[in-house]
């Protein structure tokens, strides 16, 4: 009888599960214990391979202030001295009262445990001690699948012996204070809270090294059965929570590490649960659009893992301290601004993106529309102000901001600011040769016809052309030019399609239709602020590991335009503000520079521009389709519009965030432009201005302002020059003929 007893016992002693079912052979004698059961069974060290704990990632300004977190679970591993002494305490008096006496096994203990489930008839109590416990949770932890997690928890013969083994290793390997303090940062309290500083944090809203005597044992309770304790999952579980807190201070009092009265004092307080909001994920975030942008960055890049998952982990688990270039000033400018004329409530959206010449670092990224997944408030459930690769969609048409690719383009192949051509108010194609994309193949669409905002026309230089975002004007410089000479000037500021596909490379190509998004556009408007030198935008300055160890990330920047082209191109665009299309808005006093962008039919309507300081682009426009929902007839931020151009709204934000943005910041100067290489003209000059008697009727004058409008010859007289055609008249008898000239056409308002 005592033989079979024994032999339960060592059993219960060397499987750790406490069960009748478990049947030694005879070892014979009283005197047998652990070794001899631990002989039979051929319970020997096993090493355990310890990973690395899902750990929580930060992510975090460009000041260091925490901005969103990500996690796989929520933990904050500390070291034991950073955990209060009570709390080892308590956790040690119920889960394992002599965890310094004994080693990998707990006689004492399991016998208990056996002597628990006898009475029962089942596995109703286990014999685990503190390191068994640990090796479980790290097994659990290592599980991939369900079928892996419900195998690392199965009350099985099996499990136990395998757990027994890898805790005598773990004994071996490490020292109890090691042991407890991986214990207590890897086991789960309940509430999504792992490890003892997140649960601390959770529960309290304190570091664990300042828990109470009452708080300690709160939390050593939870551990046993957390989902049974769960304070989030009502009051029975509330209930069940507090009467296992005061059996821990019971078994506190017992064991003497704490006194009667102490015990009854903590016993009358209230459960004290604060449930304080552990928020993950960029829904989260009081930035959530340049949140997704950091965390597809992470994604995107194979520098921190070879697949998919393996980046996912790295972010989700890897318990890392992101630092950003997210500048909360400039954000909340842009914030403000863009509520100032556009609503969260209206259908079309309004984005804007700030960045940094010289660096690419990105400072702000603001939209309209909040964040989320919800159509009832009009939420937005992926990123309006980036591109698709960093969780946007597929963007806007930038309209007449890319005519700025072809007048750099033009300004690189040797045209001056007065060299130009004659724009009529409409341009067709003469043959499909008349464009030609960077594969030499045939664009041009002689079946098309393109047309100015308002009509006109003219003889336009660079300047003027620029300056009233003249579409005829600019098609005819782009086939100048040459369409792939533009495209790859495009490429070269960084220019890609908004949805990762190819350029559209056509004959519109400046007029804009390519769908765009805010970082990119204000990325390589920032190129021109750099004075030609192309950043790609940057939004993470350096990664901390759970170690402590600090990866630091450069700007990645590249000279991609002459310095003296850009200075050129800052000049010209300088005149926007003045004398173009955002003449009624006004600069921002200082030196600044920039392009409006309105597509056909008021479809979508864009502002890029920039300082040397900073450079950014607004987008506006209806994510249910501009083609069906155009800027007409349509009332945003309160106000009415019969039509939405680039100047309208998209400028008006601009103005108002960088006034706000760059308040504190000493303006810097563009640099004048080399008038020797860019001043005058070539062989591009407008018409010469005709003599004011070049008309001449029986006598009498005629003055043509600025020979713009026409000429004719009648009788005596000659013909005068028209602007579009040629006077031809004969002294003396006959009929001159003067060709018909096209007036200047009005400054857009907003092309």
């Amino acid at each position: 009888m005592v033989g079979n007893l024994l032999r339960l016992i060592g059993a219960a002693v060397a499987a750790g599960v406490l069960t009748a079912a478990i049947a030694l052979p005879a070892v014979g004698g009283a005197g047998v214990g652990v070794k001899s059961a631990t002989d039979v069974l051929n319970l020997k060290p096993e090493d355990l391979v310890e990973s690395d704990l899902p750990e929580k990632t930060e992510i975090r300004d460009a000041k260091g202030k925490l901005i969103a977190q990500f996690y796989y679970q929520n933990r904050e591993s500390v070291k034991l001295d950073q955990v209060a002494p009570i709390m080892r305490e308590a956790i040690i008096s119920i889960e394992d009262f002599r965890f310094y006496q004994h080693g990998a096994l707990d006689l004492e203990g399991s016998f208990r445990a056996l002597m628990k489930n006898f009475q029962s008839g089942g596995v109703a109590q286990g014999g685990s001690t503190i390191t068994q416990q640990y090796v479980k949770q790290v097994l659990l932890n290592k599980a991939e699948t369900k079928e892996e997690k419900l195998a690392a928890i199965a009350p099985t013969v099996s499990r136990k012996l395998n757990e027994l083994r890898y805790a005598m290793a773990i004994e071996q390997k490490h020292t109890k204070d090691e042991i407890l303090e991986r214990y207590l940062n890897i086991a789960y309290f309940g509430a999504g809270a792992y490890g003892i500083q997140a649960a601390s944090k959770r529960f309290f809203d304190k570091p664990a090294s300042e828990l109470t005597l009452w708080e300690a044992a709160t939390l050593a309770g939870a551990v046993q059965n957390p989902n049974a304790t769960d304070p989030n999952l009502g009051k029975q579980h509330k209930a069940a929570l507090l009467a296992r807190r005061n059996v821990v201070l019971d078994r506190m009092a017992e064991l003497k590490k704490i006194t009667p009265e102490q015990a009854a004092e903590s016993k009358a307080k209230k459960l004290g649960y604060k449930d304080i909001a552990i928020p993950g994920g960029c829904e989260a975030s009081r930035y959530p659009y340049f949140c997704l942008y950091v965390q597809n960055e992470i994604r995107n890049d194979p520098q921190f893992g070879k697949t998919q998952e393996a980046r996912e982990n790295f972010l989700n688990r890897g318990g890392l301290v992101i630092k950003t270039t997210l500048d909360t000033k400039m954000q909340k400018a842009a914030e403000k601004a863009i509520k100032k004329y556009v609503f969260a409530s209206d259908k079309p959206v309004a984005a804007e993106a700030l960045i940094e010449p010289g660096t690419g670092e990105i400072k702000a990224m603001a939209a309209s529309r909040k964040y989320g997944r919800s159509k009832k408030k009009n939420e937005s459930n992926y990123n309006l102000v980036a591109d698709a690769a960093h969780g946007g969609g597929t963007g806007f048409q930038a309209g007449s901001t890319f005519k700025v690719f072809t007048l750099t383009t033009a300004l690189k192949e040797g045209m001056k600011f007065h060299d130009g051509l004659n724009s009529g108010s409409s341009f067709t194609a003469n043959g499909y040769s008349d464009f030609k994309n960077c594969k030499g193949e045939n664009v041009g669409d002689p079946s098309h016809t393109a047309h100015n905002a308002e009509g006109g026309g003219g003889f336009k230089t660079l300047q003027t052309g620029t300056w009233g975002s003249v579409n005829t004007f600019f098609l005819g410089l782009e086939r100048k030019v040459g369409l792939c000479d533009v495209v790859k000037t495009a490429k070269d500021l960084g220019i890609k399609r908004s949805d990762g596909g190819k350029l559209q490379e056509v004959e519109t190509f400046t007029l804009g239709v390519n769908e765009m998004d805010p970082v990119t556009v204000a990325s390589a408007y920032a190129t021109f602020g750099a004075r030609g030198k192309y950043c790609k935008p940057m939004a993470i300055t350096s990664i901390t590991d759970r170690n402590g160890k600090t990866t630091d990330f450069k700007p990645g920047c590249k000279q991609v335009l002459d310095e003296e082209v850009a200075d050129a191109v800052s000049d010209i665009l300088s005149g926007v503000f003045t004398k173009g299309t955002m003449r009624e808005v006004g600069g921002i006093g200082r030196d600044a520079a920039g392009k409006t962008g309105t597509t056909d039919g008021e479809m979508t309507a864009w502002f890029a521009g920039y300082t040397p300081d900073l450079a950014g682009a607004v987008s506006l426009g209806d994510p249910r389709g501009s083609y069906t929902h155009p800027l007409r007839s349509i009332t945003i931020g309160g106000r009415y519009y019969s039509e939405v151009f680039g100047a309208t709204i998209s400028g008006r934000v601009w103005k108002a965030t960088f006034l706000d943005a760059l308040k504190n910041i000493d303006p810097s100067s563009f640099t004048p432009p080399n008038m020797d290489r860019f001043g005058g003209c070539s062989g591009g000059c407008a018409p010469k201005r005709p003599p004011k008697d070049s008309i001449e009727n029986n006598g009498n004058a005629f003055t043509v302002p600025n020979g713009n409008d026409f000429g004719f010859g009648n009788g005596n007289g000659r013909g005068g020059n028209g602007r579009n055609g040629n006077g031809n008249g004969n002294r003396g008898t006959g009929t001159g003929n003067g060709g018909t000239g096209i007036a200047p056409m009005p400054i857009l308002p907003s092309n």
